[in-house]
């Protein structure tokens, strides 16, 4: 089942064809960071508008809140960034109502400044992955996990009945993602006119070992929290630490058949959490 808000699944669908904190954990210079790329939005015939960060938020609030006062009885919860946010609604697991709370360019500080926005929902299950925007923008790993694990507290005691799953972060596609994006804007008559992605130069200087190293510290944050760890990295990855090709459309974010194996990896948590036990990892074979 989608979320029945009709308006609000047109701005999305629209979208996708253009393509108590602690102090500690904070490193962003504004609450409110702004995503890579701006994004347009269809609002009527003939007219198109940019959405900003603080548009998203409002938007994703309000779909929230409209969520709430429904109360549907097996609602799931995507909370991250542009990989939850371009989920194909037509991919998710249909047994449940899913409301999606991804925004683009999202990083761990500011899905932990606007989780509250969801707090009045009841949801089954909760699904966060966010992490790969911080490495982009320099943020330190220590502070990824950081976020991370006050977003699980915070989920905690906001959801109690709720199963929370931490996602890992995914490979990407390095220097072979630059290379093909700057590739592809070969013979651009006006290629100063275009903003280049902020991740073209900084994919290539995040190694697979660093990413790795802070999935081992997301699996433990779930393991000391008593909330699930999926692992879609080693499903994601080819043999030298990469995003697979078949799987991503640019090195960064994911093509069909990459969200395909994600819905595959939502419908082994939803068997494994039927089951019951203190808190379990889903990983590969």
């Amino acid at each position: 089942m989608l979320l029945p808000i009709a308006l609000f699944s047109f701005h999305r669908d629209s979208l996708r064809s253009s393509s108590q904190v602690r102090a500690s954990t904070v490193d962003q210079p504004s609450p409110y960071p702004s995503p890579p790329s701006s994004t347009t939005l269809n609002t009527k015939v003939g007219v198109r508008r940019q959405l900003n960060y603080e548009q998203w938020v409002q938007m994703l609030s309000r779909e929230a809140s409209a969520i709430a006062d429904q109360s549907p009885s097996q609602l799931k919860v995507l909370a991250g960034d542009s990989l939850s946010l371009w989920f194909p609604s037509n991919l998710l697991p249909a047994e449940a109502t899913w409301l999606n709370q991804g925004i683009s360019g999202e990083t761990s500080y500011g899905l932990l400044k606007r989780v509250k926005f969801f707090d009045q929902t009841k949801p089954q299950t909760i699904f966060v992955m966010v992490g790969i925007n911080d490495l982009i923008k320099g943020v330190r790993g220590e502070t990824v996990v950081a976020n991370q694990r006050e977003i699980v507290r915070h989920l905690k005691a906001a959801h109690p009945q709720a199963t929370i799953v931490i996602q890992s972060i995914l490979p990407h596609g390095g220097d072979r993602a630059s290379r093909r994006y700057l590739d592809s804007i070969k013979g651009d008559p006006a290629p100063k006119e275009r903003q280049q992605p902020l991740w073209v130069d900084r994919l290539p200087t995040i190694s697979s070992r660093w990413i790795r190293t802070i999935n081992k510290k997301l699996e433990r944050i779930a393991q000391d929290e008593g909330v699930e760890y999926l692992d879609l990295y080693s499903d994601f990855a080819d043999t030298q630490g990469y995003i697979r090709e078949e799987l991503t459309t640019d090195g960064l974010h994911l093509s069909v058949a990459g969200y395909a194996l994600w819905r595959s990896k939502l419908q082994q948590v939803n068997k494994a959490v039927s089951k019951p036990s203190a808190s379990r990892s889903v990983t590969s074979p």
